[in-house]
């Protein structure tokens, strides 16, 4: 915010002054004194200028922003939207898909799947991927590794019953725990556990984290809809709203 202010004075003192004023290098002592004077003088009688001119400062940078994350989804779109090994839900025909990158762990990420579940039964028309990004230790990566592989074994249906249980589960992540959410679910454990540090499960894993890092995403959950990348939690209405301006343009 200081850098913000900082920059915006002098955007709002270049307003201000003459253009022949602000050739600072042609300036004696005397005459940089004067311009400095100017400044303050100009400053303290119109303070709201400033907080204008922060305003117009952060509106160009989201635009800026916004346009770099643009160029991002479209060039790793392949990796986003058509990955091979990612989980499919929501309407596989949808006119717009959403990613979510998420971690079991992730208190946010509990939140929004409450949110995206209203979203997916609100709007029918909505692809949802979910990309498996566990950042929060080793729990975090324990639970992911079981996921996948449990997709990778049992298939799409398997799999969202697996996800389902493990983002609501409270207690410690461990071989113990999820053999007994594997039996509680109808499904064998020990091929499951003994999947879980295979190559392919290694390698979806860090497929996830290389695509992020191109990304710049860094926290969870992230999202991507269509073209635009929605960083952090939203609730459903919000993203709802995202939905019918990316389908107005």
């Amino acid at each position: 915010m200081i850098r913000s202010l900082w920059i915006a004075t002098a955007l709002a003192t270049s307003l201000a002054l003459p253009a022949q004023a602000l050739d600072l290098e042609q300036m004696d002592d005397t005459e940089r004194a004067a311009f400095h004077a100017e400044i303050r003088a100009y400053l303290l009688e119109n303070p709201e200028v400033i907080m204008e001119a922060v305003a117009v400062l952060e509106e160009r940078q989201a635009a800026a922003q916004a346009q770099d994350d643009v160029d991002l989804v479209k060039s790793n779109a392949g990796a986003i939207f058509e990955d091979g090994h990612s989980w499919v839900g929501g309407n596989p025909e949808g006119d717009i898909t959403l990613v979510e990158f998420m971690d079991y762990r992730c208190g946010y990420c509990r939140r929004a799947f409450v949110e995206v579940h209203d979203l997916l039964e609100k709007d029918g028309n909505i692809r949802f991927i979910v990309k498996e990004f566990p950042i929060l230790g080793e729990e975090s990566t324990v639970a992911s590794r079981f996921a996948i592989a449990t997709h990778l074994l049992h298939g799409d249906e398997a799999y969202k019953a697996v996800h389902d249980a493990l983002i609501a589960f409270n207690g410690a992540i461990n071989e113990a725990t999820l053999s007994r959410v594997a039996e509680t679910l109808g499904y064998e454990p020990d091929g499951i556990l003994d999947h879980m540090e295979s190559e392919e499960v290694s390698d979806i894993i860090s497929q996830n984290h290389a695509l992020a890092q191109q990304l710049s995403i860094s926290g969870t959950p992230s999202f991507v809809m269509a073209n635009q990348m929605l960083r952090g939690y939203l609730p459903a209405d919000e993203m709802l709203k995202i939905a019918d301006e990316i389908r107005t343009q």
